[in-house]
């Protein structure tokens, strides 16, 4: 029978070692979040971004991009999770290079991050799925609905960078009936040359307005945008704060989250 492998189809070894996990290092903020609250006892290691559940006592371990892969390494972890696009490959590789078990997670849309979760907990942390996860899938239960607000998500300034397509919070948006105008793959040539990726493209803020967008969402990571850092920039066009976890984190943060986001989109038109 072929070992059990993560979402890119990288296989564990510790299943058919017969090893049990009992010490994990999480480079993903979110799923720091989703581990901690479910089986807290396994968690030993995490990033200093890893900021939810307050009070998460554990060995912190540098930033997702740069990690400490010999603090990691002295942990002695059963297994490290990471994420395709929070956590460099480069670092993935040299992890698993010292022996290191690494379960990497790909989600770009609402349905791939409760089939991600679910692996997660039920094959690489060989533990029951949690009882959040089904009311998370409930909540979040598609089809689309039809578009009734159109939204831009910056997520950087100096220079301008917005949420694309193929990512979750695009996904997460479409399935509550806000339309993402970025939305559209950006020419390749154009994200090669240094403005931005497909995913997540460069875009001179004014394009926001003129991509037709009503509502202006600004998360407060990765870029902390504040009352006074952000909405001067699209004066006129109502421009609302929002917890990023409401839309990059995947895991418990999902609960409720529809309820808050369409909330913040309603009283935006509503000015």
């Amino acid at each position: 029978m072929p070992a059990p492998s993560d979402d890119l189809g990288h296989p564990l070894s510790h299943p058919s070692q017969g090893r049990q996990v009992r010490r994990v290092v999480s480079l993903v903020p979110s799923l720091t979040e989703a581990i901690a609250s479910t089986a807290p006892e396994v968690l030993v290691g995490a990033t200093d971004w890893c900021t939810q559940p307050a009070g998460l006592d554990v060995t912190r371990i540098r930033g997702t991009k740069n990690p400490d892969l010999a603090r990691i390494a002295g942990l002695r972890p059963d297994l490290v999770i990471a994420n395709q696009e929070e956590n460099r490959e480069l670092d993935v590789r040299r992890m698993r290079a010292q022996g290191l078990d690494v379960w990497v997670t790909a989600i770009e849309s609402i349905d791939e991050a409760m089939a991600s979760l679910a692996r997660l907990f039920t094959i690489a942390l060989q533990r029951p799925e949690p009882t959040w996860l089904p009311e998370a899938r409930a909540e979040w239960r598609g089809p689309d609905t039809d578009p009734w607000v159109r939204v831009a998500v910056p997520i950087w300034r100096d220079p301008w960078m917005v949420v694309g397509p193929r990512t979750f919070t695009s996904s997460l948006l479409t399935r509550l009936g806000a339309r993402n105008v970025f939305d559209q793959e950006t020419d390749p040539a154009e994200a090669s040359s240094g403005r931005g990726s497909a995913r997540y493209p460069q875009v001179e803020h004014s394009a926001v307005r003129a991509g037709g967008a009503e509502v202006v969402l600004l998360p407060d990571e990765p870029y902390p945008f504040s009352a006074s850092d952000g909405p001067e920039a699209f004066a006129g066009l109502p421009a609302a704060l929002i917890d990023g976890r409401c839309l990059t984190w995947y895991g418990p943060s999902l609960l409720g989250a529809r309820e808050r986001i369409v909330d913040i989109l309603a009283r935006a038109l509503a000015h």
